[in-house]
């Protein structure tokens, strides 16, 4: 088989693997917002995430993954729409961002994978 062939193979095997593996990244952002939403009594609207970034960055055994921020909106009280926020190292949720429910000032941050969890606002 020619260099080119070779090549052109990887290329596509590649793109298969990571087109795979944002699904599953995605599948594993839905169910983290769905969660936090549930938790805290709020409606996930259109039930679903958007990717918004994406880049490499290192773990904390510094292997080298894929890190994905995903936005989403729900809703407190049915009739307003307020922007959430969550972040993806591989298939582990590192932070998940919701705004407080009596203003839209400010910010809760929750830091989901890490050791502790934090609540700014």
């Amino acid at each position: 088989m020619p260099w080119l062939e070779i090549f052109g193979l990887s290329v596509l095997l590649l793109a298969g693997w990571f087109w795979f593996d944002g699904f599953q990244a995605r599948a594993a952002a839905m169910h983290a917002a769905r969660v936090a939403c549930a938790a805290d009594g709020l409606l996930l609207l259109d039930d679903t995430v958007a990717l918004a970034h994406l880049r490499l960055q290192r773990d904390d055994e510094g292997r080298l993954r894929v890190r994905r921020t995903y936005d989403f909106e729900y809703s407190d009280t049915g009739d307003n729409r307020r922007p959430g926020q969550l972040a993806l190292l591989g298939d582990e949720v590192l932070l998940l961002r919701l705004m407080p429910h009596a203003t839209a000032a400010g910010g809760r941050l929750r830091v989901v994978g890490g050791r502790q969890t934090a609540d700014e606002g």
